[in-house]
């Protein structure tokens, strides 16, 4: 059997690129790269049919983009947007700066992300929804999965105006099927969250004409309401659900 001889300096380089390459693949795995969602969220809006309150309860932000490399990160809370300076901590983790003071804590925990406790919200968990980041809007991850699992499949209209005919929901705020619309969006947060006070509104918009409307959804029904406002018109408006125009039933 041939037998193969390396010069002293070249085994000590060879071996330290392979225990350079165990210590990259130990790393890779607790990565922080990437696109994280917060799938807390999504899951209890399931679970318990009130987005407004899954999202008070395991938000605010509801999206993390992290290139370690460049020491960026970004979050989404659905209405506004922050891009901060990412830098490893001496204990673990991961510091993200904002300026003015301002700051997060990140750290992997098994398969998920962990942001650190703020003044006025809990400490929060994200999973992974992709290993690197492209170039799709901000926030845009987290709404496609959360419709997809809040208001997926077909939908039979039972009441109002198409009634029985079927209503799709797409991903990406198509909709098909619900008279006089063809894109919607759920409500996440700020002034729409704000207006619609305790209930769940939604957008639907046809061409370039488009206004809000309230809903609740009920395990496997979906009724939508007409908002109404009760403010003054130099206010902002206040909406309380008016007339049931449409309720649909998943198949």
């Amino acid at each position: 059997m041939a037998s193969w001889f390396f010069p002293e300096p070249l085994r000590l380089a060879l071996a330290g690129l392979a225990l350079s390459s165990l210590l990259l693949a130990g790393c890779s795995g607790r990565s922080v790269d990437g696109i994280w969602i917060n799938q807390a969220a999504i899951d209890a809006a399931v679970a318990d049919d009130s987005l407004r309150e899954a999202l008070l309860a395991y938000g605010p932000n509801l999206e993390w983009r992290v290139q370690a490399a460049r020491g960026l990160a970004r979050f989404s809370n659905g209405f506004e947007q922050g891009e901060g300076c990412l830098q490893a901590l001496a204990e673990g983790g991961w510091q993200v700066d904002f300026g003015l003071d301002e700051h997060e804590q990140l750290r992997r925990s098994g398969a998920e992300l962990l942001q650190g406790e703020g003044p006025s919200w809990p400490a929060q968990r994200f999973r992974r929804y992709a290993a690197s980041v492209d170039e799709s809007p901000l926030g845009s991850h987290f709404e496609a999965a959360l419709y997809r699992a809040y208001l997926g499949g077909s939908w039979l209209i039972t009441q109002g105006l198409g009634e029985r005919g079927l209503v799709l929901f797409h991903a990406d705020g198509r909709v098909e099927g619900l008279p006089g619309a063809e894109r919607y969006a759920l409500c996440l947060a700020g002034d729409c969250a704000a207006m619609a006070g305790e209930h769940d509104s939604l957008w639907l918009q046809q061409g370039a004409q488009g206004q809000t409307w309230l809903f609740r959804r009920e395990g496997e029904q979906l009724r939508i309401f007409q908002a109404i406002n009760q403010s003054a018109a130099d206010e902002m408006p206040s909406y309380q659900p008016g007339a049931e125009v449409w309720r649909l039933q998943r198949d």
